[in-house]
C-alpha cells in the first residue's frame, strides 16, 4: 500500500515539475481555466461537462507525455539524434492532434451565438467584470511566460 501511495506522490511531483518548467503546460492550464470560467454562462448537461473534462484532461495528459519524451531523448548520442528528433516531433504531433479535436468540441459546445453575445455585453457593459477579465489575462500571460528554468 505504501508503494502504491508513493506513486501518487511521484505523479504529483511530475505535474508540479511541468508547471514550473513547461510553458506549453502552463498555457494549457490557463486555457482550461478560461474554458471552465466561460462554461458558467452556458447550461451544459453533465455529459457536456464530462466531454469538457475529457478534452482538458486529454490535452494536459498528452502535454505531460510530450514533455517526458522531450526530456528522455534530449541530448542523445550521435547515433540516435535523428530518432530522438522524430520521437519529439511525434509527441508534439499527438498534442496537436488532440488539441485540434478539443477545439472542435469547444466550437460545438460554445458556438451558441446568443450566449456569446450575452457574454460580450456582460463584459463590455460592466467595468468591474471587464477589469477582472483584463486582470486575469495579464496574470495568465505572466504565469505562462514564467521564468527561464535552470537545466534539469
Amino acid at each position: 500500500m505504501r508503494r502504491f501511495l508513493r506513486g501518487f506522490r511521484y505523479a504529483w511531483a511530475g505535474i508540479v515539475a511541468a508547471v514550473r518548467t513547461e510553458r506549453n503546460f502552463r498555457f494549457h492550464l490557463c486555457a482550461a481555466a478560461y474554458v471552465l470560467w466561460f462554461s458558467q454562462y452556458y447550461t451544459f448537461t453533465s455529459v457536456e461537462y464530462a466531454l469538457l473534462a475529457l478534452c482538458i484532461g486529454g490535452v494536459m495528459a498528452l502535454e505531460l507525455v510530450n514533455s517526458a519524451v522531450e526530456r528522455a531523448v534530449d541530448k542523445p548520442d550521435v547515433a540516435h539524434w535523428r530518432a530522438a528528433g522524430s520521437a519529439k516531433d511525434m509527441a508534439a504531433g499527438a498534442v496537436l492532434v488532440f488539441s485540434a479535436a478539443a477545439v472542435v468540441v469547444g466550437l460545438c459546445l460554445f458556438g451558441d451565438w446568443n450566449v456569446l453575445c450575452r457574454i460580450m455585453k456582460l463584459y463590455t457593459g460592466n467595468l468591474p467584470a471587464a477589469a477582472a477579465l483584463l486582470l486575469s489575462a495579464v496574470l495568465a500571460v505572466l504565469f505562462i511566460r514564467g521564468r527561464k528554468p535552470k537545466d534539469i
